[in-house]
């Protein structure tokens, strides 16, 4: 009977296993969102927890830093004469002197706080990057969506290329059956035919590079090929003010250097406070009694001591030193990252202001200009009033510009992706 439970119990989690290992390879047999997807990349992502590590470790160590000097307990005996021995009776009564001792540290000038501070200060700034974890990984995401979304449109483009191209060589053949056209035409078409299948299979591995790109960022390299996206282009306009000063203090890598340069400022005032003596206070009682062999006891005693230091060869001015040069190197560091923040939120601004001016030429005129020359150009075609190389080109330039445009809404869509994941706030968890 016990082999029968256990044998049912194996079952059970065999059966549990299963299903679990099956919804996590399931994960992505859904189309994903590109919010969905955000958030599996950072259910998966490892520098995102590493980031979450870093936090909980900095609040530890602000536990450290708020934590008191112990007290220290000393239990000794001591003035033990072999010669006259240590009499008779108890232990008690025995002609040893023995002694308890407590001594306490006590800090000064306000060195336990400004540790308090600094680690918390500390904490502060590992929070920050967790939430720049976040952005970076938003932008990543949003990117390698995009990127498999216009793979998917360029794909579809080179697919009815391809189609047109063999339906065109068909109705050729016949036509030049009935003498209506010359073999090189047909040759012509039949080269420009195969150069867009080889376009079909370029696409193709397009498509799977950009999925495994976006899989490998959601941690989900095996299901790859399930990907399925549910977003389509974003249609909103992109009219946003240049950015200004305070954005780029909003960043959270800023707010971390700026938190960090706090720290280091505090540090070099603890630095400073260590030339404040600590004292330790020792408070000890001591039991000697006299006996017949040893009258020399003094029965109980109490005692108090004061220890401080002498600053005769050590000023602490190299740890002095020390933290002045951490403090610059955190201002420098500021002063960097601030110049980087607001060198790439103009970037960023400026590329998806380009990215969408360009959009609105292709949405507005060059599509439907290139395709009224390529409907043109097939009509004269088949009237016998164009010649096959004119309207090869017009094909080659209406495609060119669709593939362009899907080139320029992937550049849109990413930079503006990027823009928001920028100024937007990541919470943190």
């Amino acid at each position: 009977m016990r082999n029968y439970n256990l044998s049912a119990v194996l079952l059970v989690l065999l059966v549990l296993r299963t299903h679990c290992a099956a919804a996590a390879q399931a994960d992505l047999s859904q189309p994903l969102s590109l919010t969905q997807a955000v958030q599996v990349a950072i259910d998966h992502n490892h520098d995102v927890r590493l980031g979450g590590l870093a936090v909980d470790s900095a609040g530890a160590a602000k536990l450290i830093a708020a934590a008191s000097p112990n007290p220290m307990l000393t239990v000794q005996s001591f003035n033990i004469n072999p010669a006259l021995g240590i009499g008779a009776g108890s232990l008690r009564a025995k002609t040893v002197d023995s002694a308890i001792r407590m001594d306490q540290l006590i800090e000064r000038g306000g060195k336990r706080g400004l540790r308090i501070d600094t680690a918390v200060q500390l904490e502060d700034a590992a929070r920050n990057d967790l939430r720049d974890s976040y952005r970076q990984l938003k932008i990543n995401v949003a990117q390698a969506y995009y990127d498999v979304l216009a793979a998917q449109e360029k794909r579809t483009i080179t697919l009815e290329t391809a189609a047109l191209y063999d339906h065109t060589v068909t109705a050729a053949q016949k036509r030049q059956k009935a003498g209506d056209i010359a073999a090189a035409d047909v040759a012509r078409l039949q080269v420009d035919a195969l150069r867009a299948q080889n376009d079909v299979v370029q696409t193709e591995a397009d498509l799977n590079r950009a999925r495994q790109a976006l899989a490998l960022l959601l941690g989900k390299i095996a299901s790859a090929g399930q990907l399925a996206l549910t977003d389509g282009w974003p249609d909103d306009a992109f009219d946003i003010a240049v950015p200004t000063d305070s954005l780029t203090d909003q960043r959270p890598d800023v707010l971390a250097a700026k938190f960090r340069l706090d720290a280091a400022g505090t540090a070099y005032k603890q630095a400073l406070a260590m030339r404040t003596r600590d004292v330790s206070v020792g408070v000890q009682i001591d039991h000697y009694p006299a006996s017949p062999a040893n009258p020399q006891g003094s029965g109980n005693s109490v005692g108090i001591a004061l220890q401080i230091p002498l600053f005769t060869r050590n000023q602490f001015d190299g740890d002095i030193r020390s933290a002045a040069l951490a403090v610059d190197m955190a201002q420098e560091m500021l002063a960097k990252i601030r110049d980087q923040a607001r060198s790439e939120l103009f970037g960023n601004w400026q590329a998806a202001d380009t990215a969408y001016r360009r959009l609105q030429r292709y949405d507005s005129a060059l599509l439907v200009m290139a395709k009224r020359a390529a409907d043109a150009a097939e009509f004269a075609y088949v009237n016998g009033a164009l010649g096959v190389m004119d309207v090869l080109d017009a094909r080659r330039t209406y495609r060119a510009t669709r593939l362009d445009a899907v080139a320029a809404r992937a550049d849109y869509a990413k930079s503006l992706a990027t823009w928001r994941a920028t100024i937007s706030e990541s919470k943190t968890q």
